[in-house]
């Protein structure tokens, strides 16, 4: 398994643990979405699983042990993570892993389990996996990977060795991701993903640029009273919540941005400069403030019980609103 570019401190600090067989009981991988935390967790099972490993502590790749781990049937090797269907992990999930670790290990290296992401894990199940770091079993590694720390209780906290991936820098990720042989433009697909590798290139292969696109034509069409906000809300509701709300913010955004007549370069989406720039001539900048409350307000809604539909028809009929005078 290839180590990310802007992985190779992280890799060189999991290395320092193993030389000198310093392996923390329980890590916590943290940092944003997209920025390769399983990646890198499932790299450093593979590396304390393999009975051969390299120089640089990487696995093998061919030893008895990395070819079980390939095909998914290493028996000291466990991924914990919310069941099919379910947003959490439940108490059950962690009392069976309780159960299975009193087991001892059945290779001579290590048994490694990975927690994915850990931040889901019930009230319940939090307190239940509490045993597993005060009581720790035999040659067992729990690696810990989440996107919000803030979620996780402090008593898991304190007893993990943290490592964070920060975003890495522009210009290691473009080099990359043009690597990657993706077709639409690499900085356009890196500001969508927020920074974030792993996302632009999924959002390469799931074509978000295009949706993307379509969407900002709705949101043009709806400022200029050619289709009805509630349509457009309803046809809005097939889409990911999460990023077309960003789209949302980001769009709001670059026009209070052009309205201060920033250049291209300092928008997030520079390949809409041109619409962007021609939007604003009739808004009102005040109003532009209070569509972005509306739309910060929203993006904390998201993980409520509100109807999906009503949030975007609430954030459509105050664009179009706020374009009465065209």
């Amino acid at each position: 398994m290839t180590t990310l570019p802007w992985q190779h401190a992280h890799w060189a600090h999991l290395h320092s643990y193993i030389v000198q067989q310093r392996i923390p009981q329980a890590l916590l991988i943290t940092g944003g979405k997209g920025v390769g935390k399983r990646q890198l967790a499932e790299q450093f099972a593979a590396a304390l699983l393999c009975a051969q490993p390299q120089a640089d502590s990487h696995a093998c790749g061919h030893c008895h042990s990395c070819l079980l781990l390939k095909a998914q049937t290493h028996p000291d090797f466990m991924q914990v993570q919310p069941e099919e269907g379910k947003t959490t992990i439940a108490i059950d999930q962690i009392r069976h892993l309780i159960t299975k670790l009193t087991l001892k290990p059945q290779f001579d290296r290590y048994r490694v389990v990975i927690l994915n992401p850990a931040d889901k894990m019930n009230n319940a199940a939090a307190n239940a996996f509490l045993k597993c770091l005060e009581e720790p079993n035999e040659r067992t590694i729990l690696v810990l990977v989440s996107d919000r720390q803030s979620k996780l209780p402090a008593t898991i906290l304190s007893r993990c060795q943290k490592l964070a991936i920060a975003r890495p820098d522009k210009a290691t990720v473009l080099t990359w991701l043009t690597a990657q042989a993706i077709k639409d433009d690499a900085s356009v697909l890196l500001g969508l993903a927020q920074g974030a590798p792993l996302l632009a290139l999924s959002y390469a292969k799931e074509g978000v640029v295009t949706q993307r696109n379509d969407c900002f034509k709705q949101f043009v069409a709806v400022a200029k009273r050619q289709h009805h906000p509630v349509v457009i809300a309803e046809q809005w509701l097939k889409l990911p919540e999460a990023p077309l709300l960003f789209w949302l913010t980001s769009w709001v955004v670059d026009l209070i941005k052009c309205a201060y007549q920033s250049h291209a370069e300092h928008l997030y989406n520079p390949d809409l400069h041109a619409p962007l720039q021609g939007l604003t001539q009739s808004l009102e900048l005040k109003k532009l403030y209070q569509l972005y409350d509306l739309l910060l307000l929203s993006r904390q809604r998201l993980e409520s019980t509100l109807n999906k539909q009503s949030l975007f028809e609430e954030i459509l009929i105050q664009w179009s609103e706020l374009n009465r005078s065209r």
